[in-house]
């Protein structure tokens, strides 16, 4: 039952609004002073306020006033009833925080409008802070998901990748506002052998990210058998194909399992024989820039994983390494980066970037890339994930340091 708190100085005019706001339901408290006022609002919360103006002490335009002051009343409305009924007097009962005006003599029925009206605009104001409330608490609860999803895909990120003799590898990963479904990673096979791949995973939130989870488990060297197969014989594995491996995630993560596709890009490196094969399934092509000055795009694979194909739909191409050789692997975040006029930076800005700075060590050619992004894009925000990979090839294996 709603409380309806009467302040009024007048008893018959209290017990007449008594008798009508009881027979219409409502549950009434009756007061004869502002200060007597003041002390029931805060200690009973009514939700609605009928307040004569005229009475001794504390007026009722003083009594509004405070109660609008204090964050336990700011919200109840404040019906004044009152025989001063000039427009100036309506003004300033409104300009203290009065939600309505009824002048005496009262009629029984105005005075029950009134209320319902603004009980049912509060009730209205109730459920919409509730319902904000609520979805505050949710979207804290998604924000804190996102967090501890985004620090899962961190974690899948190589934290330090191998420092060898022999090639040295550099990274650059920024992720945009939402978590998404880029990762990549460099692992050993075995003592010469490394495998290195760069994924995307369709659209971005948890779901991308799951999947981005599942895809780097698949590709791990002691994980689902993918990119190592069991043999009989010592050393008792095989390392899978680049080709063989996309096959194996193509009939692993159909669309229709997860919803999402993704592209990737995967070598396996020969460190002994100054070698790599790769294939990509629908990933931006990696870039090649050889020793000589030349740079190459390196375009053979097959078509986006999840999608379906042929039954050897991808293509895998090897490639000799010579000291001095790089190579450069990105996401489409890179090329797709939009400035704020919706331009693209492209693929042909990359590669023409990448020729310029060809001759830079490894590092500090991602970083011209990135630099080179940020310089293009302005203040644009990040609407993909961008992600750089690459290596460069100092010599034949000799060791490890």
């Amino acid at each position: 039952m709603e409380k309806v708190l009467v302040v009024d100085d007048n008893e018959d005019n209290r017990r007449l609004l008594s008798i009508i706001l009881e027979k219409a339901g409502y549950r009434v408290i009756m007061v004869n002073s502002g200060q007597a006022g003041l002390d029931r609002a805060f200690a009973d919360e009514p939700d609605l306020i009928l307040l004569d103006i005229m009475m001794p002490g504390m007026d009722g335009y003083e009594v509004c006033r405070i109660l609008k002051g204090d964050e336990r009343t700011v919200n109840v409305p404040v019906i004044f009833i009152s025989a001063l009924g000039t427009v100036k007097d309506k003004i300033r009962g409104l300009e203290v925080g009065g939600s309505d005006y009824v002048t005496k003599p009262f009629d029984r029925g105005e005075v029950l409008a009134r209320v319902r009206s603004h009980l049912d605009i509060r009730r209205l104001s109730r459920e919409l802070i509730r319902a904000n409330r609520e979805l505050r608490d949710k979207q804290r609860r998604l924000d804190d998901d996102l967090k501890a999803a985004a620090g899962i895909q961190k974690t899948l990120l190589p934290h330090k990748l191998p420092q060898m003799e022999d090639m040295e590898f550099s990274w650059k990963f920024f992720p945009c506002e939402t978590i998404g479904g880029d990762i990549f990673n460099v692992s050993g096979l075995d003592e010469d052998t490394l495998s290195l791949y760069m994924v995307d995973v369709s659209g971005h939130g948890v779901p991308s990210a799951l999947v981005t989870v599942s895809v780097s488990q698949s590709l791990q060297p002691h994980g689902s058998g993918i990119v190592r197969r069991k043999i009989d014989q010592p050393p008792y594995f095989r390392i899978t194909a680049p080709r063989e491996v996309l096959k194996a995630l193509d009939e692993e993560y159909p669309i229709e399992r997860f919803g999402k596709y993704f592209t990737i890009v995967y070598l396996i490196i020969d460190r002994a024989k100054g070698r790599f094969v790769y294939s990509a399934a629908g990933h931006p092509p990696p870039v090649m820039l050889h020793r000589d000055g030349s740079c190459e795009i390196l375009e053979k694979g097959g078509p986006i994983i999840g999608l379906g194909g042929d039954e050897n739909p991808f293509e895998e191409e090897e490639k000799v390494l010579v000291p001095g050789d790089k190579l450069v692997l990105y996401t489409d975040g890179v090329v797709e980066y939009e400035d704020r006029e919706g331009a693209f930076f492209g693929s042909e800005r990359l590669f023409g970037l990448l020729e310029r700075v060809k001759d830079e060590p490894i590092g500090v050619i991602l970083d011209r890339v990135f630099e080179d992004l940020v310089a293009f894009g302005g203040d644009a925000r990040l609407h993909d994930d961008v992600t750089l990979l690459g290596f460069e090839f100092k010599g034949l294996k000799s060791g490890v340091s």
